[in-house]
């Protein structure tokens, strides 16, 4: 079978996920698909690359907010929430590849266009997408963290559900927050 880019980004996230991040090495992808790391090189021109190739697999499956109403912000924040625990070290990995400026996939991208769209200046959208990310990744590394640390015994355990109610929490807080911000701005610009 010949190597592709695809090939490289599907064994690479099966290695984020059985090994993690720090142990995603080029080597070792090549070594999963039986060809010397040189050999990674013609399709990927350095491992930032490639692993920002695994950040937009993984945030793939964000899916455009076809009708952006109702608690909206709240949704696409669960929905990236969603995608990054379904990979281990995910959202390290997609916070690392956001702070370099690499990637296709950028998922505050979806929530600027829709808060501009309800009236939020660009400033304005662009802080609380950020805000939001910044929180999202925060909060999931948090939690990756910590149950990889409780499957290791290192801590007593880690409570999935508690875990959800300081994400819903955390969100109702940013919802309520941007949206008073968004009207305030709104009504002086009336």
């Amino acid at each position: 079978m010949a190597l592709t880019a695809e090939r490289i980004v599907e064994a690479s996230l099966a290695i984020l996920d059985e090994y993690g991040l720090a142990d995603m090495t080029m080597r070792r992808v090549a070594e999963a698909l039986g060809v010397k790391a040189g050999a990674l090189y013609w399709h990927f021109p350095n491992k930032q690359t490639l692993l920002a190739a695994v950040a937009d697999q993984v945030l793939d499956g964000l899916e455009t907010l076809s009708r952006p109403d109702g608690n909206w912000l709240g949704e696409w924040a669960a929905a990236v929430r969603f995608l990054l625990l379904a990979h281990r070290d995910a959202a390290e990995l997609v916070a690392s590849t956001r702070a370099m400026g690499l990637g296709r996939v950028d998922p505050a991208a979806q929530a600027r266009e829709v808060l501009v769209a309800r009236g939020a200046t660009e400033d304005e959208a662009e802080g609380v997408a950020q805000a939001f990310m910044h929180f999202v990744l925060g909060h999931v590394m948090e939690e990756q963290t910590q149950s990889q640390l409780a499957a290791l015994g290192v801590i007593g355990g880690f409570d999935g559900e508690r875990s959800q109610r300081h994400f819903d929490w955390g969100v109702r807080l940013l919802v309520a927050g941007s949206e008073r911000g968004v009207a305030q701005t709104a009504a002086r610009l009336e």
